[in-house]
């Protein structure tokens, strides 16, 4: 029976990292999702969740569950504020959504000390400069 389930790839979707300003002039991380593609994504759910070690003791974040009702072609949307303390960590983002009735689900995982100005890049859609995984 697993043999008649297709293997949908999720492509078009990216997440990235963005140094940027608040509302208070601060400056703050933030995680974004960008549907580079065409189609409609629709029931966007992102769980998100730190693991490794830091300063050799092994840590886990809270899992972070986001909900996102439609994802336009060619926008972002804000997920997440990040705070520099789990930059260390691995940082996951287990994104799933449906798109023309079918259900895609990707995996999406910031390295250890990954996020940082020097990786940084122009972000399509947004175009701000942060890090970014297509």
């Amino acid at each position: 029976m697993l043999k008649d389930i297709p293997k949908l790839i999720a492509e078009n979707i990216a997440l990235a990292v963005v140094k940027e300003l608040n509302k208070q002039h601060e400056e703050e991380w933030n995680v974004y999702i960008i549907n580079t593609g065409d189609k409609l994504l629709e029931g966007v759910l992102i769980a998100s969740t730190g693991y490794g070690l830091i300063n050799n003791e092994e840590r886990k974040t809270t899992t972070l569950r986001h909900f996102i009702e439609t994802l336009d072609s060619k926008t972002s949307q804000k997920v997440e504020m990040i705070v520099e303390d789990v930059f260390g960590l691995n940082n996951e983002y287990w994104v799933s959504y449906f798109s023309e009735q079918n259900m895609y689900d990707r995996k999406f995982i910031f390295l250890p000390e990954t996020i940082k100005e020097e990786n940084f890049t122009t972000v399509p859609i947004l175009n701000k400069k942060g890090v970014l995984i297509k």
